[in-house]
Protein backbone atom coordinates (compact mmCIF):
# COMPACT_ATOMS: atom_id res chain seq x y z
CA UNK A 1 0.00 0.00 0.00
CA UNK A 2 0.92 3.64 -0.57
CA UNK A 3 3.63 2.73 -3.11
CA UNK A 4 4.77 5.75 -5.16
CA UNK A 5 7.35 3.88 -7.23
CA UNK A 6 7.57 5.34 -10.73
CA UNK A 7 5.97 8.65 -9.73
CA UNK A 8 7.68 12.02 -9.97
CA UNK A 9 7.02 14.59 -7.25
CA UNK A 10 7.81 18.27 -6.96
CA UNK A 11 7.88 19.73 -3.44
CA UNK A 12 8.19 23.50 -3.22
CA UNK A 13 10.00 25.10 -0.30
CA UNK A 14 11.69 21.76 0.42
CA UNK A 15 15.15 23.06 1.26
CA UNK A 16 14.42 22.90 4.97
CA UNK A 17 11.75 22.37 7.61
CA UNK A 18 8.40 20.82 6.76
CA UNK A 19 9.15 20.68 3.04
CA UNK A 20 12.33 18.69 3.61
CA UNK A 21 10.39 16.21 5.73
CA UNK A 22 7.74 15.86 3.05
CA UNK A 23 10.37 15.27 0.37
CA UNK A 24 12.13 12.64 2.48
CA UNK A 25 8.91 10.75 3.12
CA UNK A 26 7.86 10.77 -0.54
CA UNK A 27 11.29 9.42 -1.46
CA UNK A 28 10.96 6.58 1.02
CA UNK A 29 7.62 5.68 -0.57
CA UNK A 30 9.39 5.26 -3.90
CA UNK A 31 8.91 8.59 -5.67
CA UNK A 32 11.55 10.55 -7.50
CA UNK A 33 11.54 14.02 -5.95
CA UNK A 34 12.47 17.45 -7.26
CA UNK A 35 13.49 19.65 -4.35
CA UNK A 36 12.53 23.27 -4.83
CA UNK A 37 13.70 26.21 -2.76
CA UNK A 38 13.95 29.95 -3.23
CA UNK A 39 17.64 29.76 -2.26
CA UNK A 40 19.60 27.66 -4.79
CA UNK A 41 22.27 26.60 -2.30
CA UNK A 42 19.61 25.35 0.08
CA UNK A 43 17.89 23.33 -2.64
CA UNK A 44 21.20 21.73 -3.67
CA UNK A 45 22.21 20.91 -0.09
CA UNK A 46 18.80 19.37 0.64
CA UNK A 47 18.84 17.26 -2.53
CA UNK A 48 22.34 16.00 -1.74
CA UNK A 49 21.25 15.07 1.79
CA UNK A 50 18.20 13.22 0.45
CA UNK A 51 20.14 11.04 -1.96
CA UNK A 52 20.30 10.04 -5.61
CA UNK A 53 16.56 10.12 -6.28
CA UNK A 54 16.34 13.77 -5.26
CA UNK A 55 17.20 16.64 -7.61
CA UNK A 56 17.49 20.33 -6.80
CA UNK A 57 15.15 22.64 -8.69
CA UNK A 58 15.55 26.19 -7.37
CA UNK A 59 13.10 28.92 -8.34
CA UNK A 60 10.79 31.42 -6.66
CA UNK A 61 7.19 30.22 -6.78
CA UNK A 62 5.89 33.78 -7.13
CA UNK A 63 7.85 34.27 -10.38
CA UNK A 64 5.60 32.74 -13.05
CA UNK A 65 8.21 32.76 -15.81
CA UNK A 66 10.77 31.06 -13.57
CA UNK A 67 8.22 28.44 -12.50
CA UNK A 68 7.19 27.61 -16.07
CA UNK A 69 10.79 27.49 -17.30
CA UNK A 70 12.02 25.25 -14.49
CA UNK A 71 9.13 22.79 -14.64
CA UNK A 72 9.23 22.58 -18.44
CA UNK A 73 12.75 21.22 -18.17
CA UNK A 74 12.00 18.25 -15.88
CA UNK A 75 9.23 16.42 -17.71
CA UNK A 76 5.82 15.37 -16.35
CA UNK A 77 5.10 15.90 -12.65
CA UNK A 78 2.73 13.36 -11.11
CA UNK A 79 2.62 14.78 -7.58
CA UNK A 80 2.78 18.49 -6.79
CA UNK A 81 3.14 19.53 -3.16
CA UNK A 82 2.72 23.29 -2.76
CA UNK A 83 4.62 23.75 0.47
CA UNK A 84 6.40 27.10 0.00
CA UNK A 85 4.54 29.69 2.03
CA UNK A 86 6.69 31.81 4.30
CA UNK A 87 8.05 34.95 2.63
CA UNK A 88 11.54 36.02 3.77
CA UNK A 89 10.04 39.21 5.23
CA UNK A 90 7.43 37.43 7.37
CA UNK A 91 6.98 38.80 10.87
CA UNK A 92 4.10 38.78 13.35
CA UNK A 93 2.26 42.06 12.96
CA UNK A 94 -1.40 42.97 13.22
CA UNK A 95 -3.11 44.25 10.09
CA UNK A 96 -3.63 47.80 11.38
CA UNK A 97 0.09 48.08 12.10
CA UNK A 98 1.24 46.68 8.76
CA UNK A 99 2.62 48.81 5.94
CA UNK A 100 0.57 48.15 2.78
CA UNK A 101 3.86 47.58 0.98
CA UNK A 102 4.14 44.32 2.96
CA UNK A 103 0.82 42.85 1.85
CA UNK A 104 1.87 41.48 -1.52
CA UNK A 105 4.59 39.14 -0.26
CA UNK A 106 2.07 36.98 1.61
CA UNK A 107 -0.40 36.77 -1.27
CA UNK A 108 2.29 36.27 -3.91
CA UNK A 109 3.82 33.22 -2.20
CA UNK A 110 0.76 31.62 -0.65
CA UNK A 111 -1.80 32.18 -3.41
CA UNK A 112 -0.05 33.07 -6.66
CA UNK A 113 2.77 30.66 -5.84
CA UNK A 114 0.25 27.82 -5.67
CA UNK A 115 -1.53 28.99 -8.82
CA UNK A 116 1.74 29.31 -10.76
CA UNK A 117 2.88 25.79 -9.92
CA UNK A 118 -0.53 24.27 -10.58
CA UNK A 119 -0.74 26.06 -13.93
CA UNK A 120 2.63 24.62 -14.97
CA UNK A 121 1.71 21.01 -14.12
CA UNK A 122 -2.05 20.46 -14.27
CA UNK A 123 -2.54 20.09 -18.03
CA UNK A 124 -0.16 17.14 -18.31
CA UNK A 125 -1.73 15.51 -15.24
CA UNK A 126 -5.17 15.72 -16.81
CA UNK A 127 -3.94 14.52 -20.19
CA UNK A 128 -2.32 11.46 -18.57
CA UNK A 129 -5.43 10.80 -16.46
CA UNK A 130 -3.57 10.77 -13.14
CA UNK A 131 -2.28 13.46 -10.82
CA UNK A 132 -2.11 14.64 -7.24
CA UNK A 133 -2.04 18.26 -6.07
CA UNK A 134 -1.49 18.80 -2.35
CA UNK A 135 -1.30 22.29 -0.90
CA UNK A 136 0.15 22.89 2.53
CA UNK A 137 -1.96 25.50 4.26
CA UNK A 138 -2.41 26.44 7.91
CA UNK A 139 -4.95 26.81 10.64
CA UNK A 140 -4.42 30.52 9.98
CA UNK A 141 -6.30 29.98 6.72
CA UNK A 142 -9.32 28.35 8.37
CA UNK A 143 -9.83 30.37 11.56
CA UNK A 144 -9.08 33.79 13.01
CA UNK A 145 -5.97 34.10 15.20
CA UNK A 146 -4.84 37.06 17.29
CA UNK A 147 -1.12 36.50 16.67
CA UNK A 148 -0.37 38.96 13.86
CA UNK A 149 -0.82 36.69 10.82
CA UNK A 150 -3.80 38.27 9.06
CA UNK A 151 -2.18 38.63 5.63
CA UNK A 152 -0.55 35.21 5.89
CA UNK A 153 -4.00 33.82 6.68
CA UNK A 154 -5.46 35.67 3.71
CA UNK A 155 -3.01 33.99 1.35
CA UNK A 156 -3.51 30.57 2.92
CA UNK A 157 -7.28 30.93 2.87
CA UNK A 158 -7.24 31.96 -0.77
CA UNK A 159 -5.26 28.86 -1.68
CA UNK A 160 -7.76 26.64 0.16
CA UNK A 161 -10.63 28.07 -1.89
CA UNK A 162 -8.67 27.72 -5.12
CA UNK A 163 -7.94 24.06 -4.38
CA UNK A 164 -11.61 23.29 -3.75
CA UNK A 165 -12.57 24.64 -7.15
CA UNK A 166 -9.61 22.95 -8.84
CA UNK A 167 -10.67 19.62 -7.35
CA UNK A 168 -14.13 19.85 -8.88
CA UNK A 169 -12.79 20.92 -12.26
CA UNK A 170 -10.24 18.08 -12.52
CA UNK A 171 -11.98 15.20 -10.71
CA UNK A 172 -13.18 13.48 -13.89
CA UNK A 173 -9.62 13.64 -15.27
CA UNK A 174 -8.16 11.46 -12.54
CA UNK A 175 -6.55 14.36 -10.69
CA UNK A 176 -7.20 15.01 -7.01
CA UNK A 177 -6.58 18.30 -5.20
CA UNK A 178 -6.48 18.51 -1.41
CA UNK A 179 -5.20 20.86 1.25
CA UNK A 180 -3.58 20.22 4.62
CA UNK A 181 -4.21 22.84 7.31
CA UNK A 182 -1.27 22.55 9.68
CA UNK A 183 -1.15 23.26 13.38
CA UNK A 184 1.87 24.32 15.43
CA UNK A 185 5.03 22.99 13.80
CA UNK A 186 8.66 22.61 14.75
CA UNK A 187 10.88 25.06 12.89
CA UNK A 188 14.52 24.83 11.88
CA UNK A 189 16.68 26.68 14.38
CA UNK A 190 20.44 26.31 13.83
CA UNK A 191 21.27 28.41 16.88
CA UNK A 192 18.62 27.49 19.41
CA UNK A 193 18.61 29.71 22.49
CA UNK A 194 17.31 28.79 25.92
CA UNK A 195 14.55 31.34 25.42
CA UNK A 196 13.53 29.60 22.17
CA UNK A 197 13.44 26.24 23.93
CA UNK A 198 11.17 27.70 26.59
CA UNK A 199 8.81 29.18 24.00
CA UNK A 200 8.76 25.90 22.06
CA UNK A 201 8.00 23.91 25.22
CA UNK A 202 5.16 26.30 26.06
CA UNK A 203 3.70 25.97 22.56
CA UNK A 204 3.91 22.17 22.69
CA UNK A 205 1.81 22.13 25.86
CA UNK A 206 -1.06 23.74 23.93
CA UNK A 207 -1.23 20.78 21.55
CA UNK A 208 -3.43 17.90 22.80
CA UNK A 209 -0.89 15.23 21.79
CA UNK A 210 1.78 17.09 23.74
CA UNK A 211 4.26 18.02 21.02
CA UNK A 212 4.68 20.15 17.92
CA UNK A 213 4.27 18.68 14.46
CA UNK A 214 7.20 17.64 12.26
CA UNK A 215 7.82 17.46 8.55
CA UNK A 216 7.51 13.70 8.78
CA UNK A 217 4.01 14.00 10.26
CA UNK A 218 3.00 16.01 7.24
CA UNK A 219 4.97 13.80 4.87
CA UNK A 220 3.06 10.68 5.89
CA UNK A 221 -0.23 12.41 5.14
CA UNK A 222 1.11 13.55 1.76
CA UNK A 223 2.18 10.00 0.90
CA UNK A 224 -1.35 8.78 1.57
CA UNK A 225 -3.01 11.54 -0.46
CA UNK A 226 -0.54 10.94 -3.30
CA UNK A 227 -1.28 7.23 -3.43
CA UNK A 228 -3.72 5.30 -5.60
CA UNK A 229 -5.56 4.36 -2.42
CA UNK A 230 -6.62 8.00 -1.93
CA UNK A 231 -8.21 8.44 -5.36
CA UNK A 232 -11.69 9.03 -3.84
CA UNK A 233 -10.48 11.91 -1.66
CA UNK A 234 -10.50 15.29 -3.36
CA UNK A 235 -11.53 18.86 -2.60
CA UNK A 236 -10.86 18.39 1.10
CA UNK A 237 -9.13 20.57 3.69
CA UNK A 238 -7.66 18.19 6.25
CA UNK A 239 -6.50 19.48 9.64
CA UNK A 240 -3.17 17.94 10.65
CA UNK A 241 -2.60 19.56 14.01
CA UNK A 242 -2.17 17.10 16.86
CA UNK A 243 -5.79 17.40 17.92
CA UNK A 244 -6.03 21.16 18.23
CA UNK A 245 -9.55 22.53 17.92
CA UNK A 246 -10.37 24.13 14.57
CA UNK A 247 -13.46 25.94 13.31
Amino acid sequence: MFDLTGKTALVTGAGQGVGFGIAATLLEAGAKVFVNDLVPERAVAAAEALGSNATALPFSVDDREAVVSAIAGIGPVDILVNNAGIPPTMRPVKFRDMDPAEWAAYIDVNLYGVINCVSATIDEMCERGWGRVITISSGAGTQGLNIGVSMYGAGKGGAISFMRHLAVETARSGVTANTLALGLMERDAPNVTEESRTVTASMAKQVPVGRLGTGRDIGYTCVFLASDEAEWITGQTIAVNGGSVTT
